[in-house]
């Protein structure tokens, strides 16, 4: 093998990528679009090539899903839901974490998981303090569970769509709107459970006292609680978020879910929901440019060999036939180590496309690869920093850093055993 050859040179990107994606000293978008523009620059792939990924219908799924869980929040209608979910389930330790938990899930299954912690959180805040309860025995359960309800649906978190843009990318069937509930119901009620059963155990005793809580609240306050608070708004915006979901779920062919997607938030910022200006504030463009980058580089792995190298790597490590469980166990082990110190959705693009290869490598399903890849990319509970739903709860639940790998490890090797167990199953290699 040459060493300035397409593949040497695509692999030696893809290595500076992760180092970047992972102390994120520049911007993880800059990372990814300079990544594709340094391939482009080398020949690797086409000029047309590098800029390919702003054209994928993807990201206009994802603008028009940011738009609608913006709405969401800002017409009050996640904040009135969680609020009384939380009432039904009263002010006790144990109801209240099982409730603000449920809540927390259901909402992020549709819309963005860091919405849902930021619009929860004083409100769990506030309940904690008039209570006299610990705020840390309740922040991070809410910032796990809105990791986890993310994995219920195609568009409940950006990796989740990654996997079915790369699967269709490659003419591979893509995964159906709620087909990711088939192993996201279970993740998320084993992680419901092991929070409720032990993760509440580890969870620090001391929290905050009522007037920081308080103080917090208020601090949280003008972030997260409705701005356009209004019953005809909200029932607006409830029932195109239904009908959204709706017919994504029937995946009729003539309604592509993209085009769901950006007429659902066309019709709220025409009905006055959402401003056009909060519209486009409400748009995730880290994730955008990063999926953007991302996908001419996973042109360039597969046109170059690159990927074919890695994926025999892997194969001589794991042997010629692997059991579908060793070969799930370690994806989920490799993304999921990845995904405590890095974007959930950098690591999702960097390994989806590598998964390919090592699936058309031995011959197995490439959805169950790909599943193990996503699901893992979800799991990240034993850092602050895996997830902004963590990083958000951090200092108002007065955590310190081995407070996240106490509770969270945990649970990241229960989640690997679920799915290293369960998703050979529904996807049989």
């Amino acid at each position: 093998m040459e060493f300035f050859s397409p593949a040497t040179t695509t692999l030696l990107v893809l290595a500076v990528m992760a180092v970047f994606f992972v102390t994120e000293a520049i911007p993880l978008a800059v990372t990814a679009m300079s990544g594709a523009i340094v391939l482009g620059l080398c020949g690797v792939i086409t000029p047309q090539q590098v800029f390919s990924g702003l054209a994928n219908s993807t990201v206009v799924l994802f603008a028009g899903m940011f738009v609608i869980g913006t709405a969401m929040f800002h017409t009050g209608l996640a904040q009135k839901i969680g609020a009384s979910v939380v009432r039904i389930f009263g002010t006790g330790d144990k109801g209240l974490m099982f409730g603000v938990m449920l809540v927390a899930a259901v909402l992020s299954s549709v819309s963005s998981n860091t919405g849902t912690t930021a619009a929860l959180m004083p409100v769990v805040i506030a309940i904690c303090s008039t209570a006299r309860l610990s705020s840390s025995r309740h922040l991070m359960p809410l910032a796990f569970a809105a990791g986890l309800g993310g994995t219920m649906t195609l568009v409940g978190t950006p990796p989740n769509i990654l996997a079915n843009a790369t699967l269709a990318a490659n003419s591979i069937t893509p995964f159906h709107f709620f087909e990711f509930a088939l192993i996201g119901i279970p993740v998320t009620l084993v992680g419901m459970a092991y929070m409720m059963l032990v993760g509440n155990r580890l969870l620090p005793k001391d929290g905050l006292r009522a007037d920081d809580a308080l103080r917090l609240a208020e601090k949280h306050r003008d972030e997260a609680e409705a701005r356009n608070a209004d019953p005809k708004k909200m029932l607006v915006t409830g029932l195109t978020l239904l009908a959204v979901v709706t017919v994504m779920a029937l995946d009729i062919k003539r309604f592509p879910l993209e085009m769901v997607a950006v007429t659902g938030a066309i019709v709220l910022v025409l009905s006055g929901c959402i401003s056009e200006k909060e519209a486009y504030q409400g748009i995730d463009w880290v994730t955008i440019f990063l999926f953007a980058g991302m996908m001419p580089v996973a042109i360039a792995l597969d046109k170059s060999g690159a990927g074919e190298i890695i994926a025999d790597s892997v194969i001589a490590f794991l042997g010629d036939k692997p059991s579908p469980y060793l070969l799930c166990t370690v994806l989920f082990i490799l993304s999921a180590g990845l995904t405590q110190f890095m974007s959930n959705t950098a690591s999702a693009a960097l390994l989806c496309p590598l998964a390919l290869s090592i699936a058309a490598g031995i011959g197995v399903s490439p959805q169950a690869v790909i599943m193990s890849i996503a699901i893992a990319a979800s799991c990240a509970f034993a850092t602050p920093v895996g997830t902004p739903p963590n990083t958000l709860v951090l200092g108002a639940g007065n955590y310190r850093f081995m407070d996240y790998v106490k509770v969270g490890a945990p649970l990241v090797v229960l989640e690997m055993l679920v799915c290293s167990l369960l998703i050979p199953m529904i996807w049989p290699f």
